[in-house]
């Protein structure tokens, strides 16, 4: 896999095409983090669906009782230590 930058796919844009054309999976990067892919539209490359709108359902999630605090708070004031 090839890894490009926003920057530099604009200015090599023809390239670009013609290596995914002929089946070439790049990286898509900005400020040196992954952004995204390029992949053919015919690719052995897994493609990751497209995240679901909306809130979480967590009506399944089974409720956590908490055993060494009384709430949250005082959880994550002990982990929180002095700053």
């Amino acid at each position: 896999m090839k890894s490009i930058s926003a920057d530099e796919l604009g200015q090599h844009l023809p390239t670009v095409v013609a290596d995914v054309e002929a089946g070439e999976v790049y990286e898509l990067t900005r400020h040196n983090h992954r952004i995204g892919f390029i992949v053919p539209a015919v690719s052995s490359t897994q493609i990751i669906p497209r995240k679901v709108a909306g809130a979480a359902d967590t009506s399944a999630t089974p409720r956590h009782t908490l055993r060494t605090a009384d709430a949250v708070d005082e959880l994550l004031e002990t982990d929180k230590g002095e700053w």
